[in-house]
C-alpha cells in the first residue's frame, strides 16, 4: 500500500521552445547563470513539498551538461544545503555517480551528511552512463565490463567504510591502507572519520538489468524503478522480489522499491495530454538516445530489440503503457491504484517532473496532487 510521495528533478533549466519539433537537443546553451537557477528550483520546490507533506525529493548528478537537462554535479552538497531550507523532507541522491568518485570521499562526504542532517540525506549509487562525464573523469563506461568490474570493487570499499570501525581493502584498483610508514609504525588498517550516524546505511539504486538486480539483491540494496511499461515494471518487480529471496532477504513484490511514473492533472485527459504533451516529448528528445524507452510490445518485446519498436515514444504511448497518468485526480488515482494493486509490499510513489515543464507549474502541479490524489492513499 502507497504510503509515502517522492519528486525526481533530474536537475533541468526552465527550457524554451520545447517539443518535438522545438530546439533540437543537442543545440541548446545556456549561460553559467541560467545553470544556477537549477539551486533556487531545487529549494522551491522542495520548501513546497515540506509544507504538503511529501517524503523525499531525489536529484541526479551528473557533469558538463551545457544543454540545460541535467546540473546537479554534487548531489550531497546539494541536499545538505536543501536540509537547511526545509524541515522534515528527506533529500535522495538518485544517483551518486560512483565511478565518478573515490568511494572513501562518497563515504565521508554521506557520513558528514547523515550526522548534520540526522538522517534526512537518502544514500543512492549507480554505475553512470554518459560517456562524456564518465570517462573524462577516468572511469570506464563504455566498456561495461570494466565498468561494473571498478563499481563493484568502489562498493566493498564504500561499505566497509560505513559500516566497519577499521578496515583494509586491497584490491585491482583501490590499495587501502598502502604500504607506508606513518609515525612510526606501518598502517594496516584504516577508520572512516566520520562513520554515518545511521546504520546500517539505507542504499537505492536504479534497476538496468537483470544483472543489476541480482547484484542489487547480493547487497541487500532498495530499487528504483521509473517510466517503465506495465510489462516490463511486473518483470523487474517480480525478477528483484525473486532475487532478494535467493540472497535470504525475503520481500513481498514491490517491497524496498520505489516505482515512479510520469503525471499531469487537468480538469479532463485531453488538455491533461494537450498541456504535458511537450514536456514529454522534450525529455525523450534527450534521454531517447541513451535507451531509456522502457516500454514492451504486444508481444512483450522491449522497444529497441528486434522485432520491437525503436521509435521515440509518443506521450500516447507512455499512457498506454501505464508510464503516465493524465487527467483529473480520479482518473490519476485510479491509474496509480491499478499498477498498485498488483504489489502488496509497494510503499513508494515518485513524480517524475517532466523536463520541460516550469517551476512555476510544476508547483502547482504539486499542490493539486497533495489535495486530491495523496488523500485518497491516506485514507485506506
Amino acid at each position: 500500500m502507497i504510503k509515502r510521495f517522492h519528486v525526481l528533478y533530474v536537475g533541468q533549466v526552465e527550457l524554451e521552445n520545447i517539443g518535438k519539433d522545438g530546439t533540437p537537443a543537442d543545440a541548446r546553451r545556456y549561460s553559467n547563470e541560467r545553470f544556477a537557477e537549477v539551486f533556487w528550483a531545487a529549494r522551491d520546490v522542495a520548501q513546497t513539498m515540506d509544507e504538503l507533506g511529501y517524503y523525499a525529493l531525489w536529484t541526479a548528478e551528473h557533469h558538463f551538461q551545457r544543454e540545460g537537462y541535467e546540473c546537479f554535479p554534487n548531489l550531497i552538497q546539494l541536499s545538505l544545503w536543501l536540509a537547511t531550507q526545509t524541515r522534515r523532507l528527506k533529500l535522495g541522491c538518485a544517483f551518486n555517480v560512483v565511478p565518478m568518485w573515490h568511494p572513501i570521499r562518497l563515504a565521508e562526504d554521506y557520513a558528514m551528511a547523515d550526522i548534520v542532517t540526522d538522517g534526512r540525506v537518502i544514500m543512492g549509487v549507480g554505475r553512470g552512463y554518459h560517456s562524456r562525464e564518465v570517462e573524462t573523469f577516468g572511469a570506464p563506461v563504455i566498456d561495461q565490463v570494466a565498468n561494473r568490474e571498478l563499481f563493484e570493487e568502489q562498493i566493498d570499499l564504500l561499505l566497509k567504510c560505513f559500516h566497519e570501525e577499521a578496515f583494509s581493502h586491497h584490491g585491482k584498483r583501490y590499495d587501502c591502507p598502502p604500504p607506508v610508514d606513518y609515525r612510526g609504525y606501518q598502517l594496516s588498517e584504516l577508520t572512516c572519520v566520520p562513520r554515518p550516524k545511521h546504520l546500517p546505511v539505507e542504499i537505492w539504486m536504479p534497476i538496468a538489468s537483470s544483472k543489476s538486480i541480482d547484484y542489487m539483491a547480493s547487497k541487500n540494496f532498495k530499487a528504483m524503478v521509473t517510466l517503465n511499461g506495465e510489462k516490463i515494471l511486473d518483470d523487474m518487480v517480480t525478477a528483484y522480489r525473486d532475487a532478494c529471496a535467493k540472497y535470504g532477504h525475503r520481500k513481498q513484490l514491490g517491497e524496498d522499491m520505489i516505482w515512479g511514473a510520469g503525471l499531469y492533472l487537468a480538469d479532463t485527459p485531453e488538455e491533461a495530454r494537450d498541456r504535458v504533451e511537450p514536456s514529454h516529448d522534450e525529455r525523450y528528445k534527450w534521454f531517447a538516445p541513451f535507451g531509456f524507452v522502457r516500454y514492451a510490445d504486444e508481444q512483450g518485446r522491449v522497444w529497441g530489440t528486434p522485432g520491437a519498436p525503436a521509435r521515440v515514444p509518443t506521450l500516447a504511448d507512455g499512457i498506454k503503457q501505464k508510464a503516465w497518468f493524465c487527467g483529473p485526480p480520479a482518473h490519476v488515482i485510479e491509474g496509480i491504484t491499478s499498477i498498485e494493486a498488483k504489489y502488496p509490499g509497494l510503499e513508494d510513489f515518485m513524480i517524475h517532473w517532466a523536463e520541460g515543464l516550469p517551476p512555476k507549474e510544476f508547483k502547482e502541479q504539486l499542490r493539486w496532487f497533495a489535495r486530491d490524489v495523496m488523500p485518497a492513499f491516506g485514507r485506506r
